[in-house]
């Protein structure tokens, strides 16, 4: 029979001695969770309310795994949002149950010397990925008891009390539990994440400040982009910032220069950085908590706009303003998306590119003036870049906003290089403006205000960042 190829041929699993010297003479290891501070008590409070929202109910939400990237490599993990919110634990393969109020984690103990995973399992074993906490740790840390994996089965056991179960993340919990309410457990999540408590503001805005820091290094670097560093040049030294003061970029970032930047999801990152051109920059640092920022700006490489940039620039600007200026308490959630879009079709109309009337084209069987903006103009922020993804319709987009809900607010007009409905020298510019903004009742808090948008203002910063 054919065996299959091996790293190492070795089998050390077999070696009597050395099973016998590995497991001795090991001192303690360093397994301390350092969670950032207010992380437990949050987690605490939001498992309060969603025990509030689905009383007499068994509740179980897992962290999930690593996904695969190719072969034996993995991709880096990072809990489910859902997950992570109820509990701020970064432990792969975990699982919280609660019941009545009560909540306990499920977790895999890291295996001990006496144990072949100690030195076998490159995936897990300390010897391969270092040391991680256990379920003693976690408990400390978290304020929760913990309990081996293997008690899961237990905790879940009977019909009643119903469990509801968020399937898709983790096999184990999906064969325990059979999910048939797993849409009502992620919206019901979902519908409660909209509004954010003060430490998760306070979190948003690390993440925004993290982000408009590696805004100014990416701004510090655009002439080595220039003379041939590029597109990834830039997205490196965003990814750099990202890492240092988080834990890493919050989603694929968007480094758009020259004709890519109306390409609303260039994520490629691999074209050359023309002098004469616009960056659209879109990016986020997540930091420790797994809170992102998503901010955009369009950048003038030379630092000074062209009259067609500056044109373009002006407009969404203005469409940005209208935008923020529609995000109060009891307004629908659609009324920023409707202040922009009428600014960019009158916009759009002065310029002679609309083939209707602004309002034929803003009615719902026109939107003539989609053509330039496919996209919408805003989204719910915070553990994930589009976040409470899950919620429902009458709570997102056709409800009203509240005062703690988090926003990122981006109109945009993108003029692809080969769109002959527009002017030469139109062609090719794409300018976004995206700022993060907290519903608050005399308006909006202005997370991202240290970053400045209005085009002087802008030029001028691109400049001072190359001094």
């Amino acid at each position: 029979m054919t065996r299959p190829a091996r790293r190492d041929p070795s089998r050390l699993v077999d070696a009597t001695g050395f099973r016998q010297n590995v497991r001795q003479g090991w001192g303690d290891a360093d397994r301390v969770v350092r969670l950032p501070e207010g992380a437990a008590r949050a987690a605490a409070d939001h498992r309060a309310r969603l025990a509030a929202a689905l009383p007499g109910r068994r509740i179980a939400v897992a962290s999930g795994w690593a996904p695969v990237r190719a072969n034996d490599s993995d991709y880096a993990f990072r809990p489910d949002s859902d997950f992570s919110w109820l509990t701020g634990c970064s432990a792969e393969g975990t699982v919280l149950v609660m019941s009545d109020g009560d909540a306990e984690l499920f977790l895999h103990e890291p295996a001990g010397p006496d144990e072949p995973d100690f030195f076998a399992s490159a995936r897990d074993g300390e010897l391969w990925i270092g040391p991680v906490p256990g379920l003693a740790e976690w408990s400390e840390a978290l304020g929760l008891r913990c309990r081996p994996i293997d008690q899961l089965a237990s905790a879940l056991r009977g019909r009643l009390p119903e469990v509801f179960s968020a399937h898709g993340t983790d096999p184990l919990l999906d064969a325990l539990a059979n999910g048939g309410n797993a849409a009502e457990l992620r919206w019901t999540l979902s519908e409660l994440r909209r509004i954010k408590d003060d430490w998760e503001v306070g979190q948003l805005q690390k993440a925004v400040d993290a982000t408009v820091l590696g805004f100014a290094e990416v701004a510090a670097e655009l002439p080595t982009a220039v003379k041939g560093g590029g597109e990834r040049w830039l997205e490196g030294t965003f990814d750099r910032r990202a890492r240092t003061s988080g834990n890493g970029p919050g989603y694929a970032s968007i480094v758009a220069a020259g004709p890519h930047a109306p390409v609303l999801h260039w994520v490629r990152n691999n074209g050359v950085v023309p002098e004469d051109a616009v960056l659209l920059l879109d990016a986020g640092v997540e930091v420790d908590t797994l809170y992102t920022a998503d901010i955009t700006r369009t950048l003038p490489i030379s630092g000074e706009y062209s009259t067609a940039q500056r044109q373009v620039y002006d407009l969404v600007a203005r469409a940005q303003v209208d935008a923020l200026a529609a995000v109060r308490p009891g307004n629908d959630y659609r009324a920023f998306h409707h202040a922009a879009m009428r600014v960019l079709a009158e916009g759009l109309d002065d310029w002679g590119l609309l083939p209707v009337s602004v309002d034929e084209a803003l009615s719902a069987d026109g939107q003539q003036h989609r053509r330039y903006i496919v996209c919408g103009v805003g989204h719910f922020l915070g553990l994930d870049v589009h976040d409470c993804a899950n919620s429902r319709a009458e709570a997102y987009h056709d409800g009203p906003l509240e005062a703690g809900m988090a926003l990122a607010v981006e109109p945009g007009l993108y003029f692809h290089p080969n769109d002959l409905t527009v002017p030469p020298e139109l062609r090719g510019i794409g300018v976004r403006i995206e700022d993060n903004v907290v519903v608050r009742d005399g308006g909006v808090q202005m997370l991202s205000g240290a970053l400045p948008s209005a085009p002087d203002e802008l030029e001028q910063w691109v400049r001072a960042q190359q001094r």
